[in-house]
C-alpha cells in the first residue's frame, strides 16, 4: 500500500472533487474530512469514501452548490433542508449555528435532513468542544438501503447509526466518544474487502444468518451484527433511538426507499459549560477524570486504559508525521479519477 502524506491526499481530494462539480469550499471541506477521518485512524470514512461520492455526483444524488436552509427555527432549536448537499459542508454549518445558538441559549439542539453523507461524525461535537461546550450528534442514513441487524434478526433493517459526544478539556487531546452503534461501521467492511481482509467473527452475519469472516459476504444479502455480542440488544437498542432521533425527529421516516438515494439524518445539540459551572474548572476536571481512569494497572493482555478519542489523537500524531497507508485499490480508483478529469500530471497520479 502506498504511504501519503496528508496534505498530498487533501490536495489530490480537493482536486477531483472540484472537477466533477463541487465548489472549492464543498471540495475543501470533503477531502479535509475525509483526511481527518485517515489521520484518526477511521480509513473506513478516509479518502476510500472520495470515489463514492463522485458516482453519486454523477447521478445527482449529491447536488454541489447546494446549500442548506432553515425551514423551522426558534431560539435554542433549528430545521435544516440541505437539499441533497454535501454533509460534510452542509452539516458544519448546522453545529456552527447551534453552537451560536448555545452561546445565547446555553442549550441549543438542530435536525439536519436531506444531505449526503456527512463523513466521520465525530467532526462536529469536536467543534463545539474547540467552543468550550459539550457537542453531541447522532446520524442515520435515511431511507436509503440498510446495513444492520435488529437483535435476533438476520435482515438488515438499520443503519450504523452512529452516536458522538465531545467534552471540552485540558488534555493534550480531544476527550471525544465516536462510536457506531453496529458492531463495526459498514465502511470496515468495505476497507477490509479492498484490502483482501479478513475480518473477526462477530461482525456480520451472511444471507444464510450465519456469521463469517468473510467480508465479502456483507454485500451478498449479509447485515452487520448490532454492538454488545451476546448482548447485542444494548446496540439495537441504541440505534432504534437514533433512528427515531435521526429519521423519524427529522421527518424522513424509516424503511428502505427503493431508489436507495443516501441521506444522512442527524441531531445535534450543544450544551453551555459556562451555564452549569465555570469552563475552566470543568475543563481541568475532566483531565483529571481522564488521568484518573488512566492509573488503574492494565488487564493481562492489555497495555493500559485509554480515555475516549485518546486513540484517535496518538494515530492523529503518527500518521502526520509518518503519512497515510492508503489500499491498493483505493489508490487505483484515485489515479483512475485523476486520468478522466485530465489530471495525472498536474497530480503525480499516472
Amino acid at each position: 500500500m502506498p504511504v501519503v502524506q496528508a496534505d498530498r491526499l487533501t490536495r489530490i481530494g480537493t482536486a477531483l472533487l472540484r472537477a466533477a462539480g463541487a465548489s472549492q469550499d464543498e471540495a475543501t471541506a470533503v477531502a479535509v474530512g475525509c483526511v481527518n477521518a485517515n489521520l484518526a485512524g477511521h480509513d473506513s470514512h478516509g479518502v476510500i469514501a472520495i470515489p463514492t461520492y463522485i458516482d453519486r455526483i454523477k447521478v445527482n444524488h449529491i447536488v454541489p452548490g447546494a446549500k442548506g436552509t432553515c425551514v423551522k427555527k426558534a431560539p435554542a432549536t433549528t430545521v435544516i433542508d440541505g437539499h441533497w448537499g454535501f454533509g460534510f459542508y452542509v452539516n458544519a454549518k448546522a453545529m456552527e449555528l447551534t453552537i451560536e445558538k448555545a452561546k445565547k441559549t446555553n442549550v441549543a439542539a438542530c435536525t439536519v435532513f436531506r444531505q449526503s453523507h456527512v463523513g466521520r461524525l465525530g467532526a462536529y461535537p469536536l467543534m463545539a468542544a474547540r467552543a468550550g461546550m459539550i457537542g453531541l450528534a447522532t446520524a442515520d442514513s435515511g431511507r436509503s438501503p440498510k446495513a444492520v441487524a435488529p437483535f435476533g434478526g438476520r435482515e438488515a433493517r438499520l443503519g450504523t447509526n452512529p452516536i458522538s459526544i465531545a467534552v471540552p478539556s485540558d488534555l493534550d487531546g480531544p476527550f471525544c466518544l465516536d462510536m457506531a452503534t453496529s458492531a463495526v461501521a459498514a465502511g470496515k467492511i468495505a476497507l477490509a474487502a479492498a484490502r483482501n481482509e479478513k475480518i473477526p467473527m462477530g461482525w456480520i452475519v451472511g444471507g444464510d444468518g450465519k456469521q463469517t469472516s468473510d467480508p465479502t459476504q456483507f454485500r451478498k444479502g449479509g447485515a452487520l451484527l448490532p454492538l454488545g455480542g451476546s448482548e447485542g440488544y444494548k446496540g439495537s437498542g441504541l440505534a432504534a433511538i437514533v433512528e427515531v432521533l435521526c429519521g423519524l425527529l427529522t421527518g424522513l421516516g424509516f424503511g428502505v426507499e427503493p431508489t436507495g438515494r443516501h441521506n444522512d439524518g442527524c441531531f445535534m445539540a450543544v450544551f453551555n459549560v459556562d451555564a452549569f459551572r465555570p469552563l475552566a474548572e470543568f475543563k481541568k476536571e475532566v483531565g483529571e477524570f481522564a488521568r484518573y481512569l488512566k492509573s488503574t494497572p492494565p488487564s493481562e493482555g492489555s497495555s493500559g486504559v485509554l480515555y475516549p478519542g485518546e486513540i484517535e489523537y496518538m494515530r492523529e500524531r503518527d500518521r502526520k508525521k509518518n503519512g497515510i497507508d492508503i489500499e491498493d485499490a483505493t489508490w487505483s480508483k484515485l489515479k483512475q479519477l485523476a486520468a478522466e478529469y485530465k489530471l495525472a500530471e498536474e497530480l503525480d497520479l499516472k
